[in-house]
């Protein structure tokens, strides 16, 4: 048994048991990867995956077992580079940042600024998806930290902290109704309003706040990101409900933007990252400026209720 005969097994175990695909990974020949696999399972004394011809249909029993443990060898690979180029003090690595457009945008810039100036040589590689989507980056080893609200779940196989706590507002154009008198959740809903998409910068607290005064969503659009949303109140679709640190006070003054930091409860972005991989110590910077005085936000453009009552 070899390490290139295990990375077979983990390259197989990435691509669906395509033996094509593997070979391709590690620039061999689809031969090559048939031979050390039946070497191996010759060695092993039995099958580690079920056939139909040539082509492998998934793993047997004993071969799921064994990839079970091929993960846990291939993390430990992964950590030893880790290790030795933290310990030789290597500042040209790789950042592999996981998140959504709205953090990209609204709460990176302060956290990788301050990375940038520590560690200038590191690359920095932001990957955008969905929330339900940034969890299996970190599994697929495509991502060291994932950045979200919605779909941080309990996972025993990941860390995982709080960011940043913040709260969302309305905007509306200016001259709006909704820019006069007290604001409540049923004043809201005589209005189609525009927000996020289900699993987006919190979007459940906004619904479990309506659903708890039995007061029934109009969503007349839902998008992935606050620009559109903003772009299309600006269209006069309707009133925005947005995450308060997207509103830009210089670029959005054509905008109102009103708190409901009463009427919504707050929303936790959370940061995770693989329980088992070792972090070198720009990944540990990193992380305290998640965490640090950087996921301030400047929230003095939001006029608050008690002001417009």
């Amino acid at each position: 048994m070899n390490l290139n005969q295990l990375e077979i097994l983990h390259l197989l175990q990435e691509t669906g048991y395509n033996l094509t695909k593997a070979a391709e990974k590690m620039n061999i020949v689809q031969s090559a990867v048939s031979r050390q696999l039946l070497m191996l399972e010759d060695e092993i004394g039995a099958p580690l995956f079920e056939r139909h011809g040539k082509r492998l249909l998934g793993p047997t029993p004993l071969g799921t077992r064994i990839l079970e443990e091929v993960l846990s060898v291939n993390q430990a690979r992964r950590n030893i580079r880790a290790l030795a180029d933290d310990f030789l003090d290597n500042r040209n690595g790789f950042l592999h940042i996981a998140t959504t457009h709205t953090q990209a945008k609204y709460f990176l810039p302060g956290p990788i600024s301050k990375f940038r100036e520590k560690y200038p040589g590191i690359k920095i590689y932001i990957e955008q998806s969905s929330p339900g989507k940034l969890i299996d980056l970190l599994h697929q080893h495509k991502a060291d930290i994932s950045i979200c609200t919605e779909h941080m779940l309990e996972d025993e196989k990941l860390v995982i902290k709080p960011c940043y706590q913040w709260h969302h507002i309305i905007v509306v154009p200016k001259g709006h109704p909704l820019t006069n008198g007290t604001i409540t959740l049923q004043r809201i809903g005589t209005f189609p309003i525009l927000t996020y998409s289900k699993g987006f910068t919190g979007r459940s607290n906004i619904e479990k706040a309506f659903e708890k005064e039995g007061i029934e969503l109009d969503i007349t659009l839902a998008a992935a990101d606050s620009d559109v949303i903003k772009t299309y109140v600006r269209l006069g679709f309707g009133v925005g409900i947005i995450a308060g640190p997207s509103y830009e006070p210089d670029i959005d003054s054509d905008l109102v933007a009103l708190d409901l930091t009463h009427l919504i409860p707050a929303s936790t972005t959370k940061f995770a990252y693989l329980k088992q991989s070792y972090l070198p110590s720009y990944s540990l910077y990193f992380i305290n400026q998640l965490t640090g005085r950087y996921n301030q936000f400047d929230t003095s453009s939001i006029i608050p209720l008690a002001l417009r009552a």
